[in-house]
C-alpha cells in the first residue's frame, strides 16, 4: 500500500519548493515547470495544477524529480 495521499497540484509544488529545494520556473496552461540545480546536473519536473492529483500522476512527478515517495509522504 502506498504511503501517498491524493494532493492538490498547488500543495505538490509547495512542498517540492520548500522541502526539497525545486523552483518554478515558469507555467505553461495547468503545467508547473520546476527545476533544481544538483552537482550531477539539473533536474526538473512537471506538476499539473489541479484540484486533485491522482496517485498514479503524484508518483510519476516524484520519479521525474528524483524524489522518493517516503520522503514526499512524511510532508504530507
Amino acid at each position: 500500500m502506498s504511503l501517498l495521499r491524493k494532493t492538490s497540484g498547488r500543495e505538490c509544488v509547495k512542498i517540492l519548493c520548500n522541502k526539497f529545494g525545486f523552483t518554478a520556473v515558469r507555467q505553461t496552461g495547468s503545467h508547473i515547470i520546476l527545476k533544481k540545480q544538483t552537482p550531477e546536473g539539473t533536474i526538473g519536473t512537471v506538476v499539473p495544477n489541479h484540484n486533485e492529483l491522482k496517485l498514479g500522476t503524484l508518483k510519476s512527478v516524484l520519479k521525474l524529480g528524483k524524489v522518493e515517495e517516503e520522503e514526499f509522504a512524511e510532508y504530507q
